[in-house]
Order: structure tokens, then sequence, then C-alpha cells
């Protein structure tokens, strides 16, 4: 990777780790293996991102139409999930990292749930990288649950509708507190954002490497933030107006 100053680096990745189930059938494999080589991988990622100076990584862990998925898929995952929540829980506390969770918190488990709120407040007084995952997300949803918690308040008179506007809605959302993606990264191949993080991805740089998830490692960060680092972002200015901006 080329030398790049800490001001250069993406202040937010947010991951699509697509490719788990095709990588294991190309080896031969069960889907579910691929999960858990894809699980691990999160693990190298995230040292990666914090060694490079990444504030924020959000990772696209199960949407909301992964319920869809055959059940004994979705109870794999499900134990991923919980291991993830016993486990790395402790290296983000060594780690002085933070741990957030994006999406409707049912149908998952009241036991899951537990564990959520549990490494949230465990790890919400660390300084480090954040760590977010969104866990039965679906950013349609989000903004649909966004615009309802301000209908709310305007019925029970704690907010007027001409009070909203593009930077105060994004209060409503569920990643409130948290900048918007400068790159997104969806891995396999696929060019398409499925239903993530709309709203927030308005602005961010998008890069899709060919590699599986759980093949995409350090060396491949490396590469894509160089592939951001030399993007000319202009957020609607042209470059006489980006150079004295």
């Amino acid at each position: 990777m080329t030398a790049v100053t800490k001001k250069t680096v993406p202040r937010h990745i947010a991951f699509i780790m697509d490719g788990n189930g095709r990588w294991a059938k190309e080896k031969g494999l069960a889907r579910t293996a691929g999960h858990k080589v894809g699980a691990d991988r999160i693990k190298e990622i995230i040292r990666a991102c914090d060694d490079s100076g990444v504030e924020v990584a959000t990772f696209f862990a199960f949407s909301t139409e992964n319920w869809n998925r055959p059940k004994a898929e979705i109870a794999v995952l499900m134990r991923q999930l919980n291991n993830f929540l016993d486990y790395q829980v402790k290296e983000l506390i060594k780690s002085n990292m933070r741990l957030k969770f994006i999406g409707r918190k049912e149908p998952l488990s009241e036991e899951v749930q537990k564990k959520m709120r549990d490494a949230e407040d465990k790890t919400a007084s660390n300084t480090g990288m954040t760590v977010v995952l969104a866990l039965n997300y679906g950013s349609r949803q989000e903004i649909v649950d966004a615009a309802k918690k301000f209908a709310y308040q305007v019925l029970n008179g704690q907010a007027q509708i001409d009070q909203l506007n593009e930077d105060n809605f994004r209060d409503y959302f569920y990643t409130n507190g948290l900048p918007d993606p400068d790159l997104l990264v969806r891995t396999s191949g696929e060019m398409r954002v499925s239903n993530f993080l709309l709203w927030q991805l308005s602005y961010a740089e998008l890069y899709f490497p060919k590699k599986y998830w759980p093949d995409f490692g350090r060396a491949d960060l490396d590469e894509a933030i160089e592939v951001y680092c030399g993007r000319e972002r202009r957020f609607g200015r042209i470059d006489a107006q980006k150079k004295t901006a």
C-alpha cells in the first residue's frame, strides 16, 4: 500500500460480506463452512481497519431478507453470532473498541438481544475504533422506522413538521451518532448495495473486489483503501471549487 496520511484514510468503511456460500460450494463444502470462515475473516478485518486508522467499520452481518434462507443455515449464523458475542467482545474490550448493533431487535431471541445489550454496555466507554454489526437490518425498513419516530414526536407535540430537514432526520436512524461511510466494499464482484445503508451511502465511494469474503484479507483491505485514496471526492463541487473549499 502506498504511503497515505491518516487524514486520507476513510473514516468509515462499510462491508457487504458476500460470497461465503459460493466460496464453500467451489471447494466442495457445505455453505455453512463458508459462513464459519467468513466469521473468522471479520476478526482479521477489524484488526486491519484499526491498524489503518479507520474510525468506524460496519459489517452487514444479517439482513431482513436472510430470514428466507434454509432454517439450518439460519441456525448456524445465529450460533456464530452467539460465539462472537461470547468471545470476540472480550477482545474488543482489550483493544479499547466499541461495539454497536443496528437493525430491528425482533425476531431475534431474547437471549441474543440480552447479549447484544450487554456487549454494547460493556464497550460503551471505549474510545477506540467503533465496530458496527448490521443485524436483522434493512435500509428501507430503517428509513420507514425513522419516519415513524419523527411522526410520533409530532403527534405527541415534541416536534413540528417544519423542523425536519436532511441533517436532523439522521437523528432518527439506527446509525444516529455515526459518520456516514466514506467507502463501501462489497466482495464477490456483485455490483449492488442490496438494501444496505441507502441514505448513508449517498456520497460514499464504492469498491467491488471479485474475491469472495472468506478470501478477503488485510492486503485486499490495503488495496481498497489505496483505491479510495486515489479517487477525488467532489461532493457536487467542480475541481476549482474543491481546491479552494
